[in-house]
């Protein structure tokens, strides 16, 4: 039970102190009939599913630049068009693009964004061949000016709530290994092979993390984080946020003073094959079972008073290590000139060929980090194997941790060092842009940003366990 909070509704507290302050902002960013989903390895939109949206909070310091966070319901954003959205945001939030991260809730039958690739294709007569450059533009104008109106109504944030729960029969593992302990296959996001659905969950994450921002004792905005491939159905043309965006609608209507914004955590190797045949009706079966989770996480959540200090952002740049198959820059050039090559060819070449630019000009990724208290969620580029989650949470285990992966989608998939020995679709030569050596890059940044530092630069012991006090969240 919510006890009665010593803190005013005004932008500071009693004693003085300033507070921290959020504004929640949403916009539709459902592409027309006709435009390319899934970066064109799908049917065109044919009908809309359901609408598709740009959602997410500003949070506004009272003594530094507001930090941005926004989840859309695209495939992923690269290069850059993540550029763009990140400038855009950050000028009409009034802060810098350094403290916005751009995310994608990651469904299929849904827009990817890349112009630089786009630009490519450009050039050798392939207009529009991943998406529309201009129906990106006016989505972010449109989220922009969200943004802007948003600021104006920001209200304080007195406390915090903090909480997980497990949600049962919904990830599982993608690469099952065979007894020489390499991929013997793939479980995809579907699946209706008996027996590759029989097969073990595997290694996920299962449990969802829920954050809440409180005006005393009204929710205004709720983050949920989930670590697996969203998609039940697809390749149908039919534009869809799929299972996490019927799980958020379900949540926006059981708390409706609040507004609900979904991160894909590290989730490039976990999907819901296993508990999923690919018919229509799992898709309300697994968004039940991801709101389902959503709301014990809610219900056990611990909530505490939140102090502006107790509010930071930190960012860490890093430089991907590319893979080996990338080096061969003239053959990548051919086959994105041939017009006789398949075009699924020529646009794998294109999004090949800007990543190894990038690598090649020391073009760093950024990773941040958001404190909150004792919280710390990771917001990074790609698709981490959730073996990088379960690393986030290890190094501070006495802590709340998330992980926001699907930031910028330049880089694909990030695997762990051991999964490139083993094969599999999202490590395999012909497919994977980063080395084996990309591990050690996201470790080193995770440990650094994780880290407890006192003054003096210290090692000191993680924050107080979030699961120790006796509010509770309602």
């Amino acid at each position: 039970m919510t006890t009665e909070s010593r803190f005013s509704p005004a932008s500071s507290r009693e004693d003085g102190e300033a507070l921290l302050r959020l504004a929640v902002f949403e916009a539709d960013a459902t592409p027309p009939l006709g435009h390319p989903l899934c970066g064109g390895s799908v049917p065109p939109a044919r009908r809309i599913v359901d609408r598709l949206s740009a959602r997410g909070l500003v949070l506004i310091p009272p003594a530094n630049a507001p930090v941005v966070l926004c989840a859309v319901d695209w495939v992923n954003v690269s290069n850059a068009s993540h550029d763009r959205w990140r400038e855009a945001l950050a000028a009409a939030a009034g802060t810098r693009a350094d403290r916005v991260s751009v995310h994608c809730t990651h469904p299929h039958d849904a827009p990817y964004a890349d112009l630089s690739a786009q630009r490519l294709l450009d050039e050798v007569g392939l207009p529009k061949a991943i998406f529309d450059p201009e129906f990106e533009a006016r989505v972010i104008a449109e989220v922009a000016q969200a943004i802007a109106r948003a600021r104006a109504t920001a209200r304080p944030v007195t406390h915090l709530s903090l909480g997980k729960a497990k949600v049962s029969r919904f990830a599982s593992t993608r690469r099952l290994l065979g007894p020489e302990g390499k991929v013997a296959a793939v479980r995809f996001s579907s699946c209706r092979d008996p027996v590759l659905r029989a097969r073990e969950e595997g290694t996920i994450d299962p449990d969802v993390r829920v954050v809440g921002f409180w005006l005393e004792s009204t929710p205004v905005a709720v983050l949920s984080y989930y670590a697996s491939h969203p998609q039940s159905f697809y390749k149908t043309g039919g534009v869809s946020s799929d299972t996490v965006g019927l799980a958020r609608s379900l949540r926006d209507l059981a708390l409706p003073d609040a507004v609900h914004i979904h991160f894909c955590g590290a989730a490039g190797n976990v999907a819901a094959g296993k508990y999923n045949d690919g018919s229509p009706r799992q898709r309300l079966r697994l968004a039940e079972r991801l709101a389902g989770g959503m709301e014990r996480a809610w219900a056990r959540a611990v909530k505490r008073p939140l102090r502006a200090a107790e509010f930071d952002w930190q960012t860490r740049e890093i430089i991907l290590p590319m893979a080996d198959g990338l080096a061969d820059r003239e053959a990548l050039q051919t086959t994105l000139r041939d017009a006789a090559a398949p075009l699924h060819a020529r646009r794998a070449a294109a999004h090949k060929l800007i990543f190894a630019e990038r690598c090649r000009q020391g073009r760093p990724w950024t990773i941040g980090c958001l404190r909150l208290g004792s919280a710390r969620i990771l917001h990074g580029p790609g698709e981490w194997f959730v073996e990088y989650q379960l690393a986030a949470q290890a190094l501070r285990p006495r802590g709340f941790v998330a992980l926001a992966a699907y930031g910028d989608g330049g880089p694909g998939y990030l695997g762990i060092r051991e999964a490139y020995a083993q094969g599999g679709y999202e490590c395999d030569p012909s497919h994977a842009k980063v080395s084996p050596a990309v591990e050690a890059v996201l470790m080193r940044a995770m440990e650094d940003l994780l880290a407890e530092r006192s003054i003096c630069g210290k090692l000191r012991p993680s924050a107080t366990p979030f699961d120790e006090t006796p509010e509770t969240a309602q």
